[in-house]
């Protein structure tokens, strides 16, 4: 199992920018992808993007493409998030979560290992 921690959430105002960490610990962190989700409140939780073991490869929901962007550095057992030219749609608790294996996808269900997730709200 692999245990992860999201922080770097808080509120902003439209416009601007937040990076998220995600640490893990437990499975070797470079054996497998990392994805990272949200969920506002009264939807369902959602795919925003997802790396590779190597970080070579990413993927992106249309709603985030072009404005967010996904990374990881093995040596420091980190995946991060950063969030440039905010919207107030954009608010959610975001969380990280650890693949089955060394890719990435969209589903949920491919996903083994959830953080608690980090606050994030962007004010207009």
């Amino acid at each position: 199992q692999v245990q992860l921690v999201e922080s770097g959430g808080g509120l902003v105002q439209a416009g601007g920018s937040l990076r998220l960490s995600c640490a893990a610990s437990g499975r070797t962190f470079s054996s497998y992808g990392m994805g990272w989700f949200r969920q506002a409140p009264g939807k369902e939780r959602e795919f925003v993007a997802g790396i590779t073991w190597s970080g070579g490869s990413t993927g992106y929901s249309d709603s985030v493409k072009g404005r967010f962007t996904i990374s990881r550095d093995n040596a420091k057992n980190t995946v991060y998030l950063q969030m440039n030219s905010l919207k107030p749609e954009d608010t959610a608790v975001y969380y990280c979560a650890a693949h089955r294996n060394r890719y990435y996808s969209t589903r949920l269900a491919d996903f083994d290992s959830w953080g608690q997730g980090t606050q994030v709200t962007v004010s207009s």
